[in-house]
């Protein structure tokens, strides 16, 4: 079982001393992962509903600092050598995949192989309206997106046609370190999201804590790889919950490898003390 740590691209990480501190901390504390989150502009007074809170709203309000998503990672890479660094989760259908193809394998070269993209779909309509994309369509552009950059990664000259994204016989270089390209976990708790990781995931995590729900989630995701010609087993299971050794292991039951959890602080002391007691109460016991 392996721990991870969400959010630390925002709020108060938004400090590159805050940051390196978490980075740095983490890796010696042996935690495996860090999960950065995405929000290119919170449209002021958004009405479409958060789907990971009871208020319907983005945890720190509209004014949160959110640093961009691959920034800080690599930030990481630089103060760390061991921690894998993963989006958790980018909004895939609002980026061009030539761009984010490249982006992933620079980072993926940079840390030397520990790049790890986790995707969504998106929930906040307007910060799509912002972006002129159709929300709607948002399903089917990520579905593309995650075909043309592994067409990217591992073709010498790659092409892809769909009807978002078209193009042929393009150079992408660096290729990622990683074997077969930066992995790409699909995040989400919907049914869509269960479907999408079964068919074009590398690995599969809802934000959610609770076996049954997470249970309901991976036979639907197993059937979905099944019925697309994939081993399900291949697929990583990853998702989020608390740092408690019974629940992790409750966990482990349903097959997850990873849970992720905020970090457990918010200034150098407190980060230090929570991180040292996670170690020494959950890490050192799994």
């Amino acid at each position: 079982m392996k721990l991870g740590l969400m959010f630390v691209n925002s709020g108060p990480f938004s400090s590159p001393d805050l940051l390196a501190h978490l980075a740095v901390t983490a890796e010696r504390c042996g935690f495996e992962s860090l999960w950065s989150v995405e929000h290119v502009v919170i449209p002021a007074n958004y009405q479409s509903p958060y789907p990971y809170s009871a208020t319907g709203k983005i945890p720190g309000g509209e004014d949160v600092a959110i640093l961009d998503p691959l920034l800080p990672l690599s930030y990481a890479a630089a103060v760390t050598r061991t921690l894998r660094l993963g989006t958790g989760v980018i909004i895939l259908p609002q980026r061009h995949p030539l761009y984010l193809a490249k982006e992933m394998a620079t980072l993926d070269v940079l840390s030397k192989g520990r790049a790890i993209l986790g995707i969504g779909s998106g929930w906040l309509k307007e910060e799509f309206d912002a972006l002129g994309l159709d929300f709607h369509a948002r399903g089917a552009r990520t579905d593309e997106a995650i075909g043309a950059m592994r067409a990217l990664w591992r073709e010498t000259s790659a092409s892809f046609h769909g009807k978002h994204f078209d193009f042929t016989g393009v150079k992408s270089f660096p290729k990622p370190v990683q074997k077969d390209g930066v992995p790409i976990v699909v995040g989400g708790h919907s049914t869509a999201a269960a479907r999408r990781a079964g068919r074009l995931g590398d690995g599969f995590f809802p934000a959610l804590g609770d076996p049954g729900k997470l249970r309901e989630l991976f036979s639907l995701m197993r059937s979905e790889a099944e019925k697309a010609g994939r081993n399900p087993d291949r697929i990583e299971l990853s998702c989020m919950g608390r740092a408690k050794l019974d629940s992790m292991k409750a966990l482990q039951d349903v097959g997850i490898s990873r849970v992720v959890i905020p970090p457990p602080g918010y200034d150098t002391d407190a980060l230090t003390r929570g991180l040292e007691k996670i170690a020494n109460e959950v890490i050192a016991k799994l």
